[in-house]
């Protein structure tokens, strides 16, 4: 039981954590999540070479601890196609976010749908692999059937907060 619990609650963090990257029009350093940099010949995180900053709602700034990167973080924003042109003045690296167009909105809506459906079918599979280790241990019936509904109970509360954070997104993503 514990161990299904806790499958779960990662399964909803990472979730939450995927949702971050679909951006919502406003400025927000997750968005570089993911974004790696070719610094000295090997991959690294964008964010273990530069400092994010967000100085307005449409903007980051990307400075980076060392000058010599500036062509490399500029690189990896454009390969990573975030749909973002970057700017480079020589020190910084300004990023502009654009407004989003309704169909863009749309796609976005669509796009957490189905990270949502995913971390459904992940509880699912957990569901399942908690189910059949209860079964293997051959308890007595009546104990087997509580221990089920408690597992059909986690997965309603894990769906739910799934729904939740999807409304909350989709709401972010439709505001204007």
């Amino acid at each position: 039981m514990d161990s299904a619990e806790k499958k779960m609650q990662q399964s909803i963090e990472s979730f939450k954590v995927r949702l971050l990257n679909i951006r919502a029009g406003r400025a927000n350093p997750a968005m570089l999540n993911g974004v790696m940099v070719n610094y000295y010949g090997t991959p690294t995180p964008i964010q273990s070479v530069a400092n994010i900053t967000v100085p307005e709602a449409k903007q980051l700034f990307i400075k980076p601890y060392d000058r010599s990167t500036l062509k490399d973080i500029e690189r990896a924003i454009n390969e990573a196609n975030l749909g973002i042109a970057p700017t480079n003045n020589g020190e910084i690296i300004i990023l502009t976010i654009p407004d989003l167009t309704e169909d863009r909105r749309r796609e976005y809506v669509k796009q957490a749908k189905s990270l949502g459906e995913e971390a459904k079918v992940a509880l699912r599979n957990i569901r399942q692999d908690a189910n059949n280790a209860i079964k293997k241990e051959e308890y007595p019936e009546d104990e087997e059937k509580l221990y089920l509904e408690e597992i059909q109970e986690l997965i309603t509360k894990y769906n739910k907060v799934i729904d939740e954070e999807l409304k909350v997104k989709e709401e972010e993503l439709m505001q204007v």
